[in-house]
């Protein structure tokens, strides 16, 4: 029986974009923890730690976010680690979040002046010590802008989990166009709350953007 499209509906709606903004949160979360350990590896002495840090990126960057879907949700079932679907999805977003914000956090640890780098050496902190004291919190200030920005990026790839029927904020409208045949205002509305997620860090993006480039020493 089709039925109308009603507030019922729209209240499913929003309550099923908790997921979506849950998938973004475990995502940022196990992503940014791994992306950090890609970051200061890919900014290592180690020459080996540097190849490996890079070949990660490029590989992982280079992969669609959809194929991580396809090998963590169908591909490790059949090595024989059935995972849950949403536990799926967050392993694959964590592992496209993690080469993007390496990345990220790669560029802004070398933006860091090398006269810090100098300065920090000349009062004999060992490497842990000069990026625990001197580098990473500057590198903090510059990657802030470019991770808000990322985030954006992250929330609507979470649409894509729709496809191993996660019932996140895409997987939800099509349900409920599949049951009111009324898609104009069932997407509108899906539309409408991505744009309400997405637009405050967008905004934020961009204000911390002009803030720390106005804050920056010439």
């Amino acid at each position: 029986m089709i039925r109308d499209y009603s507030l019922a509906e729209a209240l499913f709606l929003l309550d099923s974009a908790k997921w979506t903004i849950l998938l973004t949160l475990l995502a940022t979360l196990f992503g940014g923890l791994l992306g950090m350990v890609v970051a200061l590896a890919r900014t290592s002495t180690s020459r080996l730690l540097q190849q490996a840090a890079t070949g990660y990126i490029a590989t992982i960057q280079g992969i669609p976010v959809l194929i991580l879907l396809f090998l963590s949700y169908f591909g490790l079932s059949r090595a024989g680690f059935n995972l849950p679907a949403i536990v799926a999805a967050s392993v694959s977003l964590s592992i496209y979040a993690s080469a993007y914000l390496g990345d990220i956090w790669r560029g802004a640890i070398q933006s860091v002046p090398i006269q810090q780098w100098e300065a920090s050496a000349s009062l004999a902190l060992t490497r842990a010590q000069q990026f625990r004291t001197v580098i990473i919190p500057q590198a903090v200030r510059i990657s802030v802008p470019p991770t808000v920005g990322f985030l954006v990026q992250l929330v609507k790839n979470t649409s894509i989990v729709s496809i191993v029927s996660v019932v996140e904020l895409t997987r939800a409208g099509q349900l409920i166009n599949n049951a009111t045949f009324q898609p104009f205002p069932v997407f509108i509305t899906v539309a409408a709350i991505y744009f309400a997620i997405c637009f405050p860090l967008s905004w934020s993006s961009r204000y911390l953007e002009r803030k720390f480039n106005a804050n920056r020493p010439g």
